[in-house]
């Protein structure tokens, strides 16, 4: 009963985590800068590394962990984080031959993530042939979303290829709705409205514990204001700025210069911004709280109500003054925030005369893949 391996791999890194039967992980690292500047970091140690291509760094990971006491031969299994599984792939799978095609055929669908994602589980199909993998999907917790919500209203044919509203993070929202639970001590509440705020950032409306609305969409562009994504923005503009930039320069500009690196003129992480006291960076943050707001209100009336919100991802987790601000913002609803458990980053910040739940729960992504293929590996 060997450990699991869970890989993240994106265009230039392969996070990863050891977890034993237990779900208890054991370390993590990160190999990054893979085709550049490269090093590889375990439990905090960090080495510089040459990493040509992904192969490179998984041998690497590989050969680390074997340094510690894991060979590949004593894992249990490998699970790997996809971004997009398209309409078929909506639950966690083995992965074979019909799986790795499919994933290929989702990623013009995911064109920044399936092809890294493809990589790892390749290279590892080739260093360790013997290793069983398996596959999360971050939009299959959304499959529940109901076709009003998710199709939109272009030609049929077009809807078809493959053009609707998907939905990510499923996975952080999949692990939300096990931990909430476990962490309040009550069942889990009926209308959730859950916030995962990060660099990437979305909210999801879940209804007796599925989605049923998200806002991202096709792709992670979509909805809020993210930390170099710009969010929701009308068709015609996007196509102006394809008139005026050619198409691959308006992509970079959309999903790596917009958001609020580019409200702020150049801050795109939110611990920065919150220091600085330029009026940009205020307006930056107001942005982000403003449109999550606006946000909230579409998905709150997608449930009919809400009896709870939680917050995730790294800005959800941390960022004790846009919490506040949100919360502010939802008090119409009934819902107080207690300030001191909100500074003191408690679980529960709600106060007692709150008509609704507040609650700060950790992202616990990569727990929730290797969970996933424990449950597959059990059922076998």
């Amino acid at each position: 009963m060997g450990a699991i391996l869970v890989l993240n791999a994106g265009s230039s890194s392969i996070k990863f985590a050891l977890f034993d039967n237990a779900l208890e992980q054991s370390l993590s690292g990160l190999a990054a800068g893979i085709g550049g500047a490269s090093f590889l970091e375990v439990d905090g140690e960090r080495r510089e590394l040459p990493f040509i291509d992904h192969r490179s760094a998984l041998a690497a990971v590989l050969k680390a962990l074997e340094a510690r006491g894991v060979a590949v031969k004593d894992l249990r299994a490998a699970a790997h984080r996809v971004v997009h599984g398209g309409r078929k792939l909506t639950a966690p799978v083995r992965i074979n031959d019909e799986v790795r095609v499919e994933i290929a055929a989702c990623s013009p669908l995911a064109p920044l993530h399936n092809p890294h994602n493809l990589a790892a589980i390749d290279t590892l199909a080739e260093l360790a042939p013997d290793l069983p993998q398996y596959a999360s999907f971050d939009t299959s917790f959304h499959a529940t979303n109901p076709d009003v919500a998710t199709r939109y209203a272009i030609p049929k044919m077009m809807e078809t290829k493959g053009i609707r509203r998907y939905g990510f993070h499923g996975l952080s929202y999949a692990s939300l709705v096990r931990r909430l639970p476990e962490i309040s001590g009550e069942k889990l509440p009926s209308r959730l409205l859950a916030f995962h705020l990060g660099n990437g950032a979305s909210l999801c409306a879940i209804l007796n514990g599925q989605s049923v609305a998200t806002t991202m969409g096709y792709s992670p562009l979509d909805g809020l204001t993210m930390g170099t994504r710009s969010g929701g923005i009308d068709a015609n503009a996007v196509l102006r700025l394809v008139e005026e930039n050619g198409l691959e320069r308006t992509k970079a500009i959309l999903n790596h210069e917009s958001g609020l690196l580019g409200l702020s003129g150049g801050k795109s992480d939110m611990r920065n911004l919150m220091l600085d006291p330029s009026a940009d960076s205020a307006f930056a943050i107001e942005h982000f709280c403003y449109w999550t707001l606006r946000h909230a209100g579409s998905l709150i009336a997608a449930m009919q109500g809400v009896d709870a919100i939680a917050f995730t991802g790294g800005i959800g987790e941390n960022a004790t003054a846009v919490r506040a601000r949100i919360c502010q913002g939802l008090e119409w609803l009934g819902a107080r925030m207690n300030p001191d458990f909100n500074h003191r980053a408690r679980p529960r910040l709600h106060a007692d005369s709150s008509k609704v739940g507040l609650w700060v729960i950790p992202a616990e992504e990569e727990r929730m893949i290797a969970r996933d293929a424990q449950s597959l590996m059990e059922a076998a």
